[in-house]
């Protein structure tokens, strides 16, 4: 493997642990984070070392990582990365953000003289501790090839989905699917314990037939348990499907159950469960 000089801005949840994996594969890691002392945390566990700003984490870089947390962090971020960044250089954001904005970046890069990918991540908190996130990529094919053999470091899968902004609009899909499915296991659940069944036994069985998912294997169990203390919160998941509503208000595409969920989250929301898991949508069932 050949070391490469690597950035990556925005320690959160999902960026500590990814950027951890590239400490781990050999790379020279310099990061930044807006509380300084995340930052700092991070060097004490992974070695590296971390900067002040943007700009000066990415300035020896050949490639700029960073997930923030919406367009708003995405574009100030980016452009203060970009003041660092050296001609030919790759900027990758993993935020999951809206296509306009990717599209936006993209633009003040090549004015740059950097090449720019689109990369939002799917797998959650879990996924990217063990390195198994699905990374879905908008931009030009002989950058993302240069870029790809970085991204596995922490991925199970790592496909290019088009030009800039198709990643973005791919990520939208997988929020799509995922809002109908935590309502429709949110809904099975709940029926299954006013029948008198047992919720568990019944996941076990169901998950090895045609009703089987990622959410139900990964969440249904502690959703019978009345547990949301972990995973995707409900503020990112409500972000996320505004920016999947805007886009579809635009290219006319119906989501009425998007739609629908989304409100439901909203209640969510209204009880105090900004920060529970997604599957805690089966709350509003059983306070009926």
């Amino acid at each position: 493997m050949t070391q490469k000089r690597l950035a990556f801005l925005g320690l959160g949840v999902m960026g500590y642990p990814m950027a951890g994996h590239l400490a781990k594969a050999g790379h020279a890691l310099t990061v930044y984070n807006r509380t300084a002392a995340k930052a700092a945390q991070w060097v004490a566990q992974h070695g590296g070392s971390s900067a002040p700003t943007p700009a000066d984490a990415a300035r020896d870089a050949e490639i700029v990582l960073m997930c923030v947390g919406n367009d708003n962090d995405v574009r100030a971020v980016a452009t203060e990365a970009l003041g660092g960044m050296r001609n030919g250089a790759i900027l990758v954001d993993h935020t999951t953000a809206s296509a306009e904005v990717a599209r936006e970046v993209a633009r003040a890069a090549q004015a740059r003289r950097v090449e720019f990918l689109d990369a939002p991540v799917s797998g959650g908190q879990a996924g990217a501790e063990n390195g198994k996130l699905t990374i879905m990529v908008g931009g030009d094919a002989p950058v993302f090839a240069r870029a790809e053999s970085v991204l596995a470091h922490y991925a199970r899968a790592v496909t290019l989905m088009g030009p800039v902004g198709a990643g973005q609009l791919t990520k939208m899909v997988n929020q799509i699917c995922i809002a109908g499915l935590v309502q429709a296991l949110s809904e099975g659940i709940n029926f299954a314990q006013r029948a008198g069944l047992d919720a568990e036994r019944v996941l076990d069985v169901i998950s090895k037939g045609a009703a089987q998912s990622w959410q139900m294997e990964n969440r249904g169990k502690t959703m019978v348990a009345d547990k949301f203390d972990f995973g995707f919160a409900v503020d990112w998941m409500r972000k996320d499907l505004g920016i999947c509503l805007d886009a579809a208000r635009g290219n006319g595409a119906a989501l009425p159950v998007t739609a629908l969920v989304d409100q439901l989250y909203s209640r969510v929301q209204a009880r105090g469960g900004n920060r529970w898991d997604t599957s805690s949508l089966i709350r509003l069932l059983r306070d009926k």
